[in-house]
């Protein structure tokens, strides 16, 4: 999935320390209204200005349970991972290194940018039936999902691009709760998923009283998505983004009936981070030239573009209908901004 703001701010994320110990940090969710092709809103709680981000976790949206289908044409992306995770619905996945899929919840896509790739995303819509009644007719899905992107890390940012997508993932069981190991290490299960930093993510439902194993070198972070948790004495309803620190062992939560939520956590990120668009940088001027060729691709031919640094997504040619075409590059901001601290 894109970041289709219109007029994208230029986030730019200091490195995080170790500095933080235990706490609950409540962090609000904004409405970041995407317009456009796809029509939808979503909430996001990451990038925050005083939390840019969870370990390499560095930026998070939830969308829905909406019926609005998503039709998020080619657009680019380079120096991170999208991890996109389906809670309702299906969406068809295309990139530019010749993947074409379906994910469906409890599937996980993880598409690595890394010095650049170029995708699509479309919900999957009813078929025609034998009587011929349109998707229209019956009714739009309800899509409900996360998109997250990792940071990748200095040593891994200028990869070639790779895309994977995982079916089989691991169950984590406690006492009390039901763990789906998305990504990293959870509570003795690993998910195959490949990553470049420690990190973990884990989809959690359960109620009562549940300790959660945790890394005491890992900062993390809890999302609610249906119904609520109490973490060290704060009521957390689904919303905000619950920022917990470092230095835990264990994790004591008490989940409401049929609560679920989302984990995040990883080691703070070390490096300074410039986030713009659907781009993760270090630098204005690296992020301006990835803008520029981003630009210039879309005047090539098919063949010209394939070999360009974003390459091209089969499928969205002149002749695609409401899929053809590609999402140009907002214009940059007209100013530099400096490092904003944590906190």
């Amino acid at each position: 999935m894109t970041n289709l703001d219109t007029s994208p701010a230029q986030e730019v994320c200091p490195a995080a320390t170790e500095d933080q110990g235990p706490c609950v940090q409540l962090w609000p969710e904004r409405e970041v209204p995407l317009g456009g092709v796809r029509a939808m809103n979503v909430m996001r709680t990451l990038p925050q200005r005083g939390l840019p981000t969870v370990g390499a976790w560095c930026f998070l949206d939830s969308f829905g349970p909406d019926r609005v289908a998503m039709s998020v044409l080619p657009h680019p992306h380079c120096g991170l991972q999208t991890v996109t995770w389906p809670l309702e619905g299906a969406v068809r996945h295309r990139d530019s290194v010749g993947s074409d899929v379906v994910v469906r919840p409890g599937e996980l896509n993880i598409m690595t940018a890394g010095h650049g790739i170029s995708h699509s995303e479309f919900s999957v819509l009813p078929s025609t039936t034998a009587a011929g009644s349109s998707p229209e007719a019956q009714g739009i899905p309800v899509s409900r999902g996360l998109q997250l992107w990792v940071a990748l890390p200095e040593e891994h940012r200028h990869r070639p691009p790779s895309f994977e997508q995982v079916k089989d993932l691991p169950v984590a069981v406690g006492e009390g709760f039901t763990a789906t190991v998305m990504v990293g290490e959870f509570a003795g299960q690993r998910s195959p998923a490949t990553m470049f930093s420690p990190i973990v993510g884990a989809d959690i439902t359960g109620s009562g009283p549940l300790e959660l194993p945790v890394r005491p070198d890992f900062e993390h972070a809890v999302l609610v998505l249906d119904g609520h948790v109490v973490i060290d004495g704060q009521d957390i309803e689904a919303g905000p983004l619950a920022y917990l620190g470092a230095g835990r062992t264990n994790l004591d939560v008490v989940a409401g009936p049929d609560t679920r939520f989302m984990l995040l956590g990883g080691e703070p990120f070390g490096e300074d981070l410039l986030m713009w668009w659907n781009f993760v940088g270090r630098t204005h001027e690296e992020v301006e030239q990835a803008r520029e060729e981003w630009e210039a691709e879309g005047l090539l031919d098919d063949d010209a573009a394939t070999a360009s640094r974003f390459g091209f997504v089969p499928g969205h040619g002149p002749d695609a209908g409401p899929e053809a075409g590609r999402i140009p590059a907002p214009p940059l901001p007209g100013v530099r901004l400096r490092p904003r601290t944590r906190g």
